[in-house]
């Protein structure tokens, strides 16, 4: 009777060490698959990412030459005004000269001040289109991250059969499947620490 005991004993190990062999395929083929999924869609946005630096620093470079170009002007009409107010015997028609090329250096300044809010706008957008991509890419990151970690897991409790290194592989599994859908989906799912940690 102990003899039929262990055999049936035995039985139900391998048909369990079988199906938790079967689970732990499924899992790493799922894992892998999303982490694949996860690594083209990062790689995207790292290249969007890289695009709105690239126009942000062009429109902050351009707004830096507007500035400069406005500065210009500022000199030139302080110096015109100068000339204006310390030239000797000035006739009413030098003075109009003066007074136009001061309006006209005037004028300069307002187009390039209007410019400048108009190229800071743009240049902010940028920004928060890099920032808000930012945060899809931490999210790709954090789930690539944890999958790597389930699936060394998994490949560890194949080996031993604990089956509490199953639970915890499907716990870092089930964070970085969370983290790969909310980069998907748009969910605004992003743990600060973890992104400080990872980058």
């Amino acid at each position: 009777m102990a003899e039929i005991d262990e055999k049936i004993s035995e039985a139900l190990d391998k048909a369990r060490d079988s199906r938790l062999n079967a689970a732990i395929a499924a899992l790493v083929a799922i894992g892998a698959t999303l982490m694949a999924l996860n690594n083209v869609k990062d790689g995207n946005i790292g290249q969007a990412m890289q695009q709105a630096l690239v126009n942000s620093v062009d429109e902050w470079g351009y707004y830096q030459a507007k500035g400069t170009k406005q500065n210009v002007a500022t000199a030139a009409r302080e110096q015109v005004e100068l000339m204006r107010d310390t030239a000797p015997n000035l006739t009413p028609e030098t003075r109009a000269v003066f007074d136009k090329r001061i309006a006209e250096y005037l004028a300069q300044e307002k187009k390039y001040e209007t410019e400048k809010a108009e190229i800071k706008q743009r240049a902010e957008a940028f920004q928060k289109q890099y920032d808000d991509l930012n945060i899809k890419d931490d999210q790709f990151d954090m789930s690539e991250a944890l999958m790597s970690v389930a699936i060394a897991l998994f490949g560890v409790t194949a080996l031993t059969r604990k089956r509490w290194l199953f639970g915890l592989a499907c716990v870092f599994a089930g964070f970085g499947a969370l983290f790969g859908f909310s980069g998907f989906l748009g969910w605004n799912l992003h743990p600060d620490w973890l992104a400080r940690l990872l980058s």
